[in-house]
């Protein structure tokens, strides 16, 4: 019981952030900053999703608001991005599909909990 207490509990604790973006690629400065973007989003430990949404896990909402500040650190003067946090129990709720078949989510990362 306490353990499906704490799992619970987990569930709504861990975050996943969503960068979203929506970036000029015109011309060759544009490209350039586009580029940039997608290399410190990975740099930040952001994988890619789909093209143009990363994600990273975080382990709570105060990592994840970390995550927030560094990216919008490094936003490029144009384009669209929204960053979207939602928690682990969100997360495992979305249905992804390749072609006509589901397909899983990626895997969190292992972690390390002191309590």
């Amino acid at each position: 019981m306490v353990k499906n207490h704490f799992s619970r509990l987990s569930a709504y604790r861990v975050m996943w952030l969503f960068v979203i973006f929506d970036l000029p690629t015109e011309t060759k400065a544009d490209r350039k900053a586009y580029a940039e973007f997608r290399k410190k989003l990975q740099r930040q430990g952001f994988t890619m999703m789909q093209y143009s949404v990363y994600i990273r896990h975080c382990a709570g909402s105060e990592a994840a608001e970390t995550y927030i500040k560094k990216v919008k650190s490094f936003i490029p003067a144009k384009g669209h991005v929204s960053i979207v946090q939602i928690t682990d129990r969100q997360f495992g709720n979305i249905v992804n599909f390749w072609g006509s078949q589901p397909a899983p989510l990626p895997k969190a990362p292992k972690q390390l909990e002191f309590f």
